[in-house]
């Protein structure tokens, strides 16, 4: 039986779900030590995702380690991944995102399920998740195409951070992580009527990043580590 499917998923859930909780747990924690200075509650929330996500993909990319559909989309448009695993793949980032912000909120004695009451919408903040999510892709696949995997974390994690700060929207990106916290009302949630907005730019960006990859190496293969169990459908890489 092959288990690599099932041990990707799993791997997904799991890192998408401690991304959340970093994102999410930071946030209430941000706020609660630093009460009157939002700036300095955004430093502590992206330092917090940063490192978590350089943790992330370093423990977990042997296994899977992209924590958003966005990538895990732009892998199956290149013929990295079938679509059955892209499926699996994007299940369980959704499912492990919310799973992430239930726990976090419950770590710091709140609701298990709360709704933010964040507004997070209008032009600016939409065009800020399209430039967001079409600079992560640029990032993922262009530290890919160097040939030192080991580089992805740190690229990763260091645009992320930055992302915060020079975007207005700070950086979501990922839809995944978009519905995950419209389920507490903190520091880093938006409001559910605010999410369909940041996961329609975020798709777009994601067409501008897969345009831009196609721009920048039209004759590379854009591939990705795979498990050794992985199946044949899903070595497919487009030259």
């Amino acid at each position: 039986m092959n288990t690599a499917l099932p041990r990707r998923a799993a791997a997904e859930f799991i890192g998408t779900a401690f991304l959340v909780m970093a994102v999410v747990g930071s946030g209430v924690m941000a706020t609660q030590l630093s009460p009157n200075d939002v700036g300095l509650q955004l430093l502590q929330n992206s330092l917090a995702t940063g490192a978590a996500l350089v943790a992330l993909i370093l423990a977990l990319q042997p296994v899977s380690a992209s924590f958003n559909p966005i990538v895990t989309l732009v892998e199956r448009v290149l013929g990295v991944i079938g679509t059955r695993t892209a499926v699996a793949l994007v299940a369980a980032q959704v499912l492990g995102g919310l799973a992430g912000t239930i726990v976090a909120n419950l770590m710091f004695s709140l609701a298990p399920i709360a709704f933010s009451t964040h507004q997070r919408s209008g032009p600016g903040l939409w065009l800020a998740e399209v430039i967001a999510t079409a600079g992560l892709l640029v990032i993922v696949f262009g530290s890919i195409r160097s040939r030192r995997p080991d580089r992805v974390a740190l690229a990763v994690g260091g645009y992320i951070t930055a992302a915060y700060w020079f975007t207005s929207s700070t950086s979501f990106a990922n839809p995944a992580v978009t519905i995950a916290r419209t389920i507490t009302d903190t520091f880093a949630g938006i409001a559910p009527i605010s999410a369909p907005g940041f996961i329609a730019a975020q798709l777009a960006g994601g067409v501008l990043g897969l345009i831009l990859l196609r721009f920048l190496y039209p004759a590379d293969s854009t591939t990705l580590s795979v498990p050794a169990d992985e199946s044949a459908a899903d070595r497919k890489v487009l030259s």
